[in-house]
């Protein structure tokens, strides 16, 4: 059985729950607690748990049995267990009423192929079970979700290298950090290549988060264990004085959250220069912040349209990340990808310069929205819609590339357009452009010696038949 297989049928499983009125989310959220059982016992990573509270008792149970115990299982392991644990299940509680389908549950995870999946990757399984939540629209969970391919595209071009600290502020599910590892750990062969300390490095500091949504947490918490990340996910709010810890990083990969806060009220961290109730030009604000200054720390940020163009204090940050930074590329991204379709969107790629200002010189930009074909989910986001994109980015010469939807602004262009960012989006050809039609009286004087030279033509086919009459006659 394949992981795609499996995730099928866990996820087929959903269907039993609806009558007891779960949700998909609290549907993966009560996966989360059940796999985490069945994992470490097929991981045998157990030492962590209780006797008492491991797989082996839980599948023992039956009926009304099983469900009290379960819930007796949650509250002790999230009040009296330590580390990741009490982590995944801390304030953890049951959605599910009926206990035959909490055993129908538990007794279809026994019973799959636990060998098959360990051999394709358990925390595949996992990320094939959030993706099945996010691309379910009545789940809501793809608006936190971003798009794998999405994922490894921003993660590629970043380029974590082992001993960089790498982080994600507003972590979800842990997507970025998780691609981040990976391609560390393509690059190392699984971090053998590396010396005992680095490698120990890779695994427990190199990839840390924050998250503000309990469940979600708990659904990073448990990505990350299963892919062997022990780096800290902290429960928390990035925009509160608690983000003001988190600096110093090699590298930022991120999908803050769209929005304003609650309220319209600004962010309660006391230490940005320009305070603002936009979400994201607070985010933008703390990750060019938590950068290093040593010209090498790096970000990859996907951000709405509203912060390449939102005037007063938007234009002051978007002037100050220009100054600290070196924001070299923007790429326009597709419409339909993001679980609220009506959401423009971009990737910002910048640099942290060493000193704090002039950074940036010239802004490239790659238009992937313009006359493109609608994406959604019968035509996904592929790798493939990226490769021309790619290259462009990775050109040795970016001036050299042919590519109509490859564009350049110097900063004293930018600075000239009101430091807008809302640029570099090609003709669309759906659009009739007014400048595009011809001059009305030019047409107007064509159009009439056109129908004199067709009249011209009718005389003289006319006066042919009349002198051919004559003839005849």
């Amino acid at each position: 059985m394949t992981t795609q297989e499996i995730v099928s049928k866990l996820w087929n499983l959903c269907n039993v729950l609806r009558d007891d009125g779960i949700t998909y989310h609290q549907y993966v959220t009560e996966l989360t607690y059940i796999l985490f059982l069945k994992m470490a016992k097929e991981t045998g990573a157990e030492s962590q748990i209780p006797e008492a509270y491991r797989w082996d008792a839980l599948i023992a149970k039956s009926g009304i049995d099983l469900k009290k115990f379960y819930k007796e299982l949650l509250n002790h392991l999230g009040e009296n267990c330590t580390g990741r644990v009490r982590e995944i299940y801390q304030g953890a509680s049951t959605n599910i009423d009926e206990p035959k389908n909490l055993e129908k549950i538990i007794t279809t995870i026994d019973g799959l192929d636990w060998f098959s999946a360990r051999e394709e990757g358990l925390g595949n399984l996992y990320e094939g079970l959030l993706e099945k939540n996010a691309n379910e629209k009545k789940s809501g969970a793809g608006q936190y979700f971003t798009p794998r391919v999405l994922i490894d595209v921003m993660t590629r071009l970043a380029k974590p290298q082992p001993g960089e600290r790498c982080n994600d502020p507003a972590c979800g599910t842990f997507g970025f950090m998780i691609a981040a590892h990976e391609y560390v750990a393509g690059q190392t062969d699984d971090f053998f290549d590396l010396d005992a300390e680095t490698a120990n490095f890779e695994r427990t500091e190199a990839f840390t988060g924050m998250e503000l949504v309990h469940d979600t947490h708990r659904l990073a918490l448990m990505n990350a264990m299963l892919h062997n990340m022990e780096g800290e996910i902290t429960l928390g709010d990035t925009l509160s004085n608690l983000g003001k810890g988190m600096k110093g990083y090699d590298v930022v990969l991120t999908n803050p959250p769209f929005g304003t806060k609650k309220g319209g009220e600004r962010a309660t961290r006391d230490d940005f220069t320009f305070p603002t109730s936009n979400k994201q030009l607070n985010f933008l604000q703390h990750i060019y912040r938590s950068l290093k200054t040593d010209g090498k720390a790096r970000a990859a940020v996907v951000l709405p349209d509203n912060v390449l163009f939102a005037d007063g204090e938007g234009e002051k940050i978007r002037i100050d990340l220009m100054d600290k930074c070196n924001l070299h590329t923007i790429l326009r991204l597709p419409t339909g990808i993001f679980y609220a379709q009506g959401v423009k969107t971009n990737v910002l790629f910048f640099t942290r310069g060493k000193a704090d200002k002039g950074n940036t010189r010239e802004v490239w930009f790659y238009d992937l929205r313009t006359n493109m074909p609608s994406l959604g989910k019968t035509n996904p986001l592929k790798a493939e819609h990226f490769a021309d994109f790619e290259a462009a980015y990775e050109a040795d010469d970016r001036h050299s590339i042919q590519d109509e939807r490859w564009n350049v602004f110097t900063r004293e262009q930018i600075a000239q357009k009101g430091n807008s960012l809302d640029l570099g989006l090609i003709r669309d050809d759906s659009i009739v452009d007014y400048d595009d039609l011809p001059d009305p009286i030019e047409s107007g004087e064509e159009a009439i010696a056109q129908l004199e030279e067709a009249v011209d033509l009718l005389q003289s086919v006319v006066n042919e038949l009349k002198s051919l009459q004559i003839q005849e006659v």
